[in-house]
């Protein structure tokens, strides 16, 4: 078992993001998972992502607040405890249009060749 401190969690930059500070809470290190990580994404109101797309499946639980997840122009608000996967190669943005911050948890498998 690996156990982590949220104090513990560092930072990350997440490409095309704004308004966001995302901290990774597991993977990447030794005797963590293997074959994905673990972020919380602390949104901004007004903060999202995209749009844009990656190779590798991912899924979004909000936790707390609200999230807009638009996927071929259709627009689904995610609120607290619900979630959503998003397919390999399909094009999303995410956009917090409340007046809270939303805190989501993000789960992503590790890219090809990642050293873990």
């Amino acid at each position: 078992m690996l156990a982590r401190r949220f104090s513990d969690a560092k930072p990350y930059d997440a490409p095309n993001h704004r308004g966001m500070v995302g901290l990774r809470l597991q993977g990447f290190e030794k005797g963590g998972p293997t074959n994905q990580w673990v972020g919380l994404s602390q949104f901004l109101p007004g903060g999202g992502a995209g749009p844009d797309s990656t190779p590798f499946e991912k899924v979004y639980v909000v936790l707390d607040g609200e999230m807009a997840v638009i996927v071929d122009g259709v627009e689904t608000v995610l609120g607290p405890f619900d979630s959503c996967t998003i397919a390999p190669g399909e094009v999303r943005e995410i956009v917090n249009r409340s007046n809270r911050v939303c805190i989501m948890l993000v789960v992503i498998p590790h890219p090809p060749g990642a050293v873990v």
